[in-house]
């Protein structure tokens, strides 16, 4: 594989990882205050409390499912080996800017080359998928030349 590409598929990798990560520390701190909050005199204010810790743990378990879900998206992108046209896993180089269509992690420095990694759902993504070196896109207005799909 080519070594951008590799790198780019470890700094997405790190990206989900550490966002997992941070969720599931979150949601241990979420649970061991939900198993340390102690029923006080006022009754409605201790299940308020607890309500409104399992509401947060159900939106960070909704969160960790949505990076869960782009880790095998990006495992998906990892496999796939056609590079003629851009596609999920690919890299595309224009005149304006750099892209990695696999999922959304922002900005990415490979080799002093800034890319930005996209989800193929993205708007920009979908006028880059199934192009080729030196097609052309237009995206807000601007006009981009595709140089390179790797």
């Amino acid at each position: 594989m080519n070594s951008i590409k590799e790198k780019l598929y470890k700094a997405c990798e790190a990206y989900v990882e550490e966002r997992i990560k941070r969720i599931e520390a979150a949601m241990a701190g979420l649970e061991s205050d939900l198993e340390n909050e102690t029923k006080s005199s006022a009754g409605d204010k201790y299940e308020t409390g607890r309500e409104m810790i399992n509401l947060e743990i159900n939106k960070l378990s909704e969160q960790l499912q949505q990076f869960k879900n782009l880790r095998n998206t990006l495992s998906v992108a990892k496999r796939r080996t056609n590079n003629a046209t851009a596609q999920l896993g690919t890299a595309v180089k224009t005149n304006m800017a750099n892209y990695f269509i696999a999922i959304p992690a922002n900005r990415i420095i490979v080799d002093g080359v800034v890319y930005f990694a996209i989800g193929a759902n993205s708007p920009i993504a979908q006028l880059l998928l199934h192009k080729k070196a030196g097609e052309k896109i237009t995206f807000n207005g601007k006009s981009a030349k595709i140089l390179e799909v790797f």
